[in-house]
């Protein structure tokens, strides 16, 4: 049974399922919710208790995404949890921009691998 819980919220699906893989792997008990965007992420988050321990967040996705939702979140009453930016970009500028957000963490390029979740999960 699941004890706590990450969100994922990416729009490729096969980030998606690499990224949950990379989390089973990590910890087995460790509940992966997932989100294709900033809109669905904000609902997730909505109805779900408790929060998730991290937030993992894409920056390029269609509706909402991952600037305007740290924008929606900080400015919600949801914003207590960790978020880590799970991206393709290395440009300094945008791992910048999004650390200069309150609840940004952490800044990871993409594949997520064993010993980022372990570095992340020991500091946590």
């Amino acid at each position: 049974m699941p004890t706590s819980s990450v969100l994922v919220v990416e729009d490729s699906e096969i980030d998606q399922v690499i990224a949950k893989y990379m989390f089973n792997k990590f910890d087995e008990n460790l509940e992966v919710l997932q989100a294709f965007d900033g809109v669905e992420a904000l609902d997730i988050l909505k109805g779900t208790q408790p929060q998730p321990i991290f937030i993992f967040l894409d920056i390029n996705m269609p509706r909402m995404n991952g600037h305007d939702f740290l924008k929606a979140y900080e400015s919600s009453d949801l914003n207590s949890t960790s978020i880590v930016m799970l991206t393709s970009s290395c440009q300094p500028e945008e791992k910048d921009k999004c650390l200069a957000y309150n609840s940004v963490k952490r800044y990871l390029t993409k594949p997520l691998e064993i010993a980022d979740l372990e570095g992340l999960f020991k500091t946590s």
